[in-house]
């Protein structure tokens, strides 16, 4: 099974920039945005094969999820089953027979950690929702989790100590959903590899240099870890400040 993730930052600009003809040539099973900034009225996306399912943040041009998908779900439900956390569009889950498929935007701390005490109740809430859920069935999480883990994953660590996105805080809470049960893909096959980014400020000529940072994964339960087969970044995708990512599973 072939899973994608992207953060377009726009899908309706992301439209404009490519993001048909990644999506054809891809030919996933599952494809996810995130940061699509629109609700689904506001473009023609047809997609033949695929259902779709959105779930649009009540603020217009702002934040908002995506699935599209061959397999349809047994069951779609829209947020995290919390009523603090309702109104971003920040997930969707899809259940199948086997396993349930969640897709997040994490809310971003801002600048100076302005928003740091919410993004801390998300975590918690967020993490208490995928447990739940793995109680049923194992879990395959993907998105924009808006955090550097460690230091591998950000081109310049020491500079950014502290900055949202690799706060104490933030790695922390990464580290706790990492041990309660879920493996980050990504790592999983590549422990060692550097250079490895799936983000990358507009500024500075960012991503010609890849000064980037490593924010948007593929999670699932440790007890289906052994079925990941390939977990990949595209970073040659352009459309985005965000490029995809991908995981094989055998599931």
């Amino acid at each position: 099974m072939k899973l994608i993730s992207w953060n377009v930052n726009g899908l309706r600009a992301c439209l404009n920039k490519g993001f048909m003809d990644y999506f054809n040539k891809v030919d996933a099973d599952i494809f996810c945005v995130q940061e699509t900034k629109m609700h689904p009225e506001q473009a023609e996306i047809v997609l033949p094969g695929y259902k779709q399912y959105w779930n649009s943040a009540e603020r217009k041009g702002y934040s908002g999820t995506a699935v599209f998908t061959r397999m349809e779900p047994i069951n779609v439900s829209y947020d995290i089953n919390d009523s603090e956390h309702i109104g971003e569009g920040r997930s969707i889950t899809l259940e199948y027979e086997d396993y349930f498929f969640v897709t997040v935007y994490t809310p971003n701390s801002q600048r100076g950690l302005a928003r740091i005490d919410y993004r801390m109740s998300w975590e918690n809430a967020f993490r208490e929702y995928l447990n739940q859920l793995d109680k049923k069935k194992p879990v395959i999480v993907c998105g924009d989790m808006n955090v550097a883990h460690n230091e591998i994953d950000l081109k310049n660590p020491k500079s950014n100590v502290g900055n949202a996105g690799f706060s104490n805080e933030e790695r922390e809470k990464m580290t706790e959903l990492l041990n309660s049960g879920f493996t980050d893909s990504f790592r999983f096959l590549h422990p060692d590899e550097k250079g490895a980014y799936t983000w990358w400020s507009y500024m500075f000529k960012a991503r010609e240099k890849n000064a980037g940072w490593r924010i948007d994964y593929f999670l699932v339960s440790d007890r289906i870890n052994n079925k990941i087969e390939q977990s990949n970044i595209h970073s040659e995708i352009m459309g985005s400040d965000h490029c995809p990512i991908e995981l094989m599973i055998s599931i």
